[in-house]
């Protein structure tokens, strides 16, 4: 008789990189259980030392949600555990010449273990670090709490083979959440203001996924729930009807603006933005 999912069981599948024998388990599919499993899950990983720095949202994009059959934004924390911050490299080859997509550094490559992760997949994301809580459950009064924004990567691993489960499933599996490859920040400020202006910007800049130089998909800022701000005030109105709000300091991982792709040793992706003054970001699958 099959068992039904625990967050020990959660927990040591994506620690361990194994998928789960779908045969033993019971499907989940009550989302209060899998906030329950995700919170235990939580409180494991701080009982081994990890910390939460912020918050990862997932199936932000619309356009994904037939493809999965989840049908609404799920979250988790970011870990200091999962968290790579990828330092500035060399200078574009288009610094300085006014050419869209690119200025300032670009990171240096990143190297990462495919083995480390449970059928892993690679999604180009803004992020977002508040300064403060939202004072309101709107883009506006997110722009307002914001500090910085950057670009990042992040991996996401399923314990459900082939990517099939239900969305309490993946929410209680920590959102599907493996690491978070995190760009150079640049101050809010740079987005300009009004924040009606602002705002409009993060949802027309465009990013392209490629792998080993090739154009895998593109994207915009708005497939993110309209936008990255639009992103976070979904969340803060979800903490807020659970009594909760948003830790100042938090960085949160807005959401993929493409399809999340499968990664695999020996491949090289890399993103290229236009429309905001962020660098691409490189990672080296081993």
């Amino acid at each position: 008789m099959p068992a039904p999912l625990t967050a020990a069981t959660i927990l040591d599948a994506c620690d361990h990189a194994r998928s789960l024998d779908r045969s033993r388990y019971e499907t989940l599919d009550d989302l209060a259980s899998a906030e329950a499993i995700q919170a235990s899950i939580s409180i494991a990983r701080v009982a081994r030392g990890e910390r939460p720095v912020g918050y990862k949202i997932g199936f932000t994009n619309r356009s994904i949600w037939p493809l999965y059959g989840v049908y609404h934004p799920i979250w988790a924390p970011v870990w200091n555990a999962t968290l790579v911050r990828v330092a500035a490299g060399v200078p574009t080859a288009n610094a300085g010449t006014g050419a869209p997509p690119l200025s300032g550094l670009a990171p240096s490559p990143v190297e990462l273990a495919a083995a480390r992760f449970v059928e892993p997949r690679i999604e180009p994301e803004i992020v977002v670090a508040l300064r403060e809580a939202p004072a309101a459950d709107t883009p506006e009064a997110v722009l307002a709490a914001a500090d910085w924004i950057a670009h990042g990567l992040e991996i996401v691993q399923s314990p459900f083979p082939g990517w099939r489960f239900s969305a309490a499933e993946a929410f209680a599996a920590q959102a599907l959440h493996g690491a978070l490859l995190l760009g150079p920040e640049q101050p809010v400020s740079t987005l300009g203001a009004p924040a009606a202006q602002a705002l409009a910007r993060l949802g027309e800049l465009e990013v392209e996924l490629l792998c080993d130089g090739r154009l895998v998909e593109r994207g915009r800022g708005a497939n993110a729930l309209d936008g990255p701000m639009h992103a976070i005030a979904h969340l803060s109105r979800e903490l807020r009807r659970r009594g909760r709000s948003i830790e100042p300091g938090s960085l949160i991982s807005t959401g993929t603006l493409t399809d999340a792709q499968p990664i695999g040793p020996g491949q090289r992706w890399e993103t290229r933005l236009r429309g905001l003054d962020l660098p691409g970001l490189a990672l080296d699958v081993r």
